[in-house]
């Protein structure tokens, strides 16, 4: 098997087939042997040495640099640490983005995927995944002080307040991107995400409240709640910005289902609002109309585009901003 060939069936294993840069991206991380090596996973150290008949003491070293490095995760199933594959492109983007030694050129065609590859396997995915990865969160105060219950999965709060370990590492695509000075170590990690981040050492452990003091300082400055669309919680709270993040922009722009919305949604009283403009700024997803578009004297919500994240109520001056419940508990995948 060449170079060129061995890269590309790395590529196709993480379901990127087509991609110019996703082998340019492997080859700079792996050489051609520890390519070679990947695609014999999953084993522990042992069955990888008997399979490639080197020594086993230089496998199991070889296997934790991979795994310092991301291209490999642990797996501890049958009661011994054994390495697999990152699984796909969302494991090979997030773990790699993070390695430590990770050159500028490399993070640099990453960013290069993102722009000019990512949109067309994004578009290729929401065919086949008729549920999307990731969900907002709203801001709590934005719900809560509305009088309406919101429940434990989708509070951010609790979904911290009950985790057993937390931890934080930089957000990866604001590393790849650097198109705003949002802060970059605000991605928080959840119990066996966090277990992993600490083990790999690529993030640092929280007390819950420096958890919960992340996300007060990620919603001052407007960044949007996101974790995994399901209603067990979640591995990680993300803060999200409309400019970097790989999800975000193509949500706005072309409404694909890389993100599922809150269960919420806002409103605004046209006899509150004092068209202070406060709401639209804070908006990320273009959801929030100007008087000069509504016919009217005030601020109006577009409900095909809120999001439900809840960013606009806190720092709405006259308290004209309500949520709403809009979709049922089921809307949240079990």
């Amino acid at each position: 098997m060449t170079e060129k060939d061995i890269f590309q069936t790395l590529t196709d294993k993480i379901m990127l087939t087509g991609s110019a840069i996703i082998p340019k991206l492997f080859s700079m991380i792996v050489d051609e042997e520890e390519a070679a090596l990947l695609l014999t996973m999953p084993g522990t150290p042992k069955q990888l040495a008997q399979k490639t008949g080197q020594p086993e003491d230089e496998m199991e070293a070889l296997c934790k640099s991979l795994y310092h490095r991301g291209v490999v995760f642990k797996s501890y199933k049958t009661g011994t640490v054994a390495y697999k594959m990152c699984r796909d492109m969302i494991q090979f983007h997030d773990a790699t983005i993070l390695w430590p030694e990770a050159p500028r050129k490399y993070l640099d065609l990453w960013q290069e995927f993102m722009e000019t590859e990512w949109p067309d396997f994004a578009r290729l995915a929401v065919q086949f995944f008729p549920k999307a990865f990731t969900r907002i969160i709203p801001v709590e105060e934005s719900v809560e002080s509305g009088g309406q219950e919101i429940l434990d999965f989708e509070s951010a709060n609790r979904i911290i307040e009950t985790a057993e370990k937390l931890a934080v590492t930089r957000c990866t695509c604001r590393v790849i991107a650097h198109k705003c000075d949002n802060p970059l170590e605000v991605c928080i990690q959840v119990d066996n995400a966090a277990r992993y981040t600490l083990d790999r050492g690529t993030g640092r452990e929280l007390s819950r409240d420096e958890a919960l003091d992340i996300l007060r300082l990620c919603e001052k400055k407007g960044l949007v709640h996101v974790t995994m669309n399901r209603a067990q919680g979640g591995h990680f709270i993300c803060n999200c910005c409309s400019c970097c993040c790989q999800a975000l922009p193509l949500v706005i722009s072309e409404g694909l289902n890389l993100c599922a919305p809150s269960r919420y949604q806002a409103g605004i009283d046209p006899g509150l609002c004092s068209a202070c403009g406060t709401c639209f700024e804070r908006c990320q997803f273009n959801a929030i109309a100007p008087p000069e578009d509504t016919g009217a004297d005030v601020y109006r919500v577009l409900s095909d585009k809120c999001m439900g994240c809840g960013l606009c109520r806190p720092t709405c001056p006259e308290e004209a901003i309500s949520m709403s419940e809009m979709r049922p508990v089921d809307f949240i995948p079990a």
